[in-house]
């Protein structure tokens, strides 16, 4: 194992590029913007000009760098090549190849949900299992699944789709992926304020969330915590679409310890409890009692585990 490896994750945004030594401590990280103008032609020469500029700064030689790890927002495959990364404008583009080409540096590439598992997996919430579910709480639902250390990615690169486990029938709004009854439309930041709007044009009990001009995830959650009763009551189905889901999850790749992050894991004990509550009375017997805790390094999670793509 060579000294040196570079995370760099991918996003809309911006690119967070983070050198780290080989061991897991991150010694530099910083963000570059992610040009997307002409179907995102620019970011690989830009993620190359800014990795190439930092080894110069350093005085680091291409011999000391074990790597690049790259996490992008879409499926790969199994030979580096990303298929549409819609967020960034690319279409069909062996990533690994292209940039490995204009860095001289050995590339590996993975889904951006895949690789922030691997992190926290690593270095973070799941430090000291080999076999880990991350949830990733946001806009939407993630996830990642590692078993044995190794991401399951699937042979569609869908591997850890978390969020569009089909969790109710009927529902009639559409998801973001184009079907109906997703868990990430009842469990995600988004879902619970759209149940908390439907709730309330029928609710007759008087509650706070009505005080609240634009709703939020938080709102939510802190009017549980003061003991909100309509409130409580929608955490408690995010709660236990969570814990069913969770338990079916379990009863396939059966992990040590599910990590819980993104922003909606901010809420804390509440969430977890909640979702621990219901996941024992779902699960199957064997895995009633996998650890539940929370992820611990935020938005780093995904340059951590771009650098453990490289062992």
């Amino acid at each position: 194992m060579k000294q040196y490896g570079f995370g760099v994750d991918i996003g809309g945004t911006t690119c967070k590029i983070g050198l780290f030594d080989m061991n897991g401590t991150i010694l530099e990280k910083w963000e570059i913007k992610t040009n997307t103008e002409n179907h995102g032609a620019a970011i690989l020469d830009d993620v190359a000009a800014a990795v190439l500029g930092k080894l110069d700064e350093k005085n680091i030689s291409k011999e000391e760098v074990q790597g690049i790890g790259l996490g992008v927002p879409g499926p790969v495959g199994n030979d580096g090549t990303v298929f549409k990364c819609v967020n960034l404008g690319w279409d069909v583009l062996n990533v690994e190849k292209e940039l490995s080409e204009k860095t001289g540096i050995f590339v590996k590439v993975g889904n951006d949900a895949n690789v922030a598992a691997l992190g926290e997996m690593w270095q973070g919430g799941g430090k000291g299992h080999d076999n880990v579910v991350m949830v990733t709480l946001g806009t939407g639902v993630g996830g990642g699944i590692i078993i044995n250390g190794k991401i399951v990615a699937g042979s569609h690169g869908a591997g850890g789709e978390i969020g569009h486990i089909k969790m109710r029938d009927g529902e009639t709004a559409t998801c973001g992926c184009g079907g109906h009854g997703c868990l990430e439309q009842y469990a995600s930041a988004t879902g619970i304020v759209r149940m908390a709007k439907q709730k309330l044009e029928e609710e007759t009990r008087e509650t706070a969330l009505t005080s609240y001009e634009e709703l939020t995830a938080k709102d939510v959650f802190d009017e549980a915590k003061a003991g909100d009763a309509v409130a409580s009551e929608l955490v408690d189905i995010l709660c236990n679409m969570l814990g069913t889901a969770m338990a079916n999850i379990a009863a396939v790749a059966d992990p040590e310890i599910f990590v819980i992050g993104g922003g909606v894991s901010r809420a804390g004990a509440i969430l977890i409890d909640g979702i621990k509550e219901h996941y024992a009375a779902k699960a199957f017997h064997a895995c009633a009692e996998t650890e539940i805790s929370l992820a611990t390094l935020g938005n780093d999670a995904g340059m951590y585990g771009c650098v453990r793509l490289l062992f």
